[in-house]
């Protein structure tokens, strides 16, 4: 509990809030030994029972512009050829999440100029994609299939914990869940073995440009969370209500 009401900022606070899926990235090397220790941390996230369920593919040089050119030609030649083992959205998404994932498209493409219509230049911007949107570093990400649904939630923390790690080493990443579409092609140039599904690809490095803001807004805390048992708290112990971007703008 934070005494008299104080905001107290921690730096995972500001790393948590700063961090975002960057796009752009200047292609400035990134060392094997920072990705090792972005992983080694990372390998702490929680899991049930311990047993880790992740693996992950570390490319770059030669290696990730093979894999590059190969996703590249499939989404130019085949894309409706391949798909996803499997299914990221819902196929008929409720609200609220169906009004947020359509603000998406639209604050996403505007910032870009593009025209929701303009069903060129959007495929355009996803086969960015599959160049990694030029980060010198990237990883794809499996877990084994005869695993359950729980073990997923593990390696999103994995996952989570990877983008932080990055963050706090001043570097940017971008988690792509559209690499598990092309799993047909990675698992040969890869050496996947039958047992991992492919989930998704982050890319890793440094941010071309700073951004100015943060472009996708987030739900206020009203909205997703439910508080009991805080009724018999004096007022300091309340905390701080300001949200914690105001604070820091």
């Amino acid at each position: 509990m934070i005494g008299e009401g104080a905001a107290v900022q921690s730096g995972i606070d500001e790393i948590i809030a700063g961090r975002f899926a960057c796009r752009d990235f200047s292609g400035a090397p990134v060392g094997r030994g920072t990705i090792e220790q972005i992983l080694r941390v990372a390998r702490f996230a929680p899991s049930g029972a311990n047993i880790q369920p992740w693996h992950v593919y570390v490319l770059a040089g030669d290696a990730k512009d093979r894999v590059s050119v190969a996703l590249r030609e499939a989404h130019e030649t085949a894309r409706d050829a391949h798909m996803s083992e499997y299914r990221y959205y819902a196929s008929d998404l409720p609200e609220p999440y169906l009004q947020r994932r359509q603000e998406f498209g639209r604050l996403f493409y505007g910032s870009l100029g593009i025209a929701q219509t303009d069903i060129k230049a959007r495929s355009g911007q996803t086969a960015k994609n599959y160049a990694f949107f030029g980060a010198p570093v990237a990883l794809i990400v499996t877990i084994d299939r005869r695993l359950e649904v729980g073990s997923w939630l593990d390696l999103g923390m994995f996952i989570q914990n990877v983008l932080l790690a990055a963050a706090g080493h001043g570097l940017q990443s971008c988690p792509q869940e559209t690499f598990s579409k092309y799993h047909r092609i990675l698992r040969p140039l890869l050496s996947i073995p039958a047992e991992q599904m492919v989930v998704c690809g982050i890319s890793i490095g440094r941010a071309r440009h700073q951004i100015a803001g943060r472009l996708m807004p987030r739900a206020d805390i009203a909205d997703f969370a439910s508080f009991a048992g805080f009724e018999e708290q004096s007022a300091t112990q309340m905390e701080r209500t300001t949200p914690w971007e105001a604070e820091t703008n």
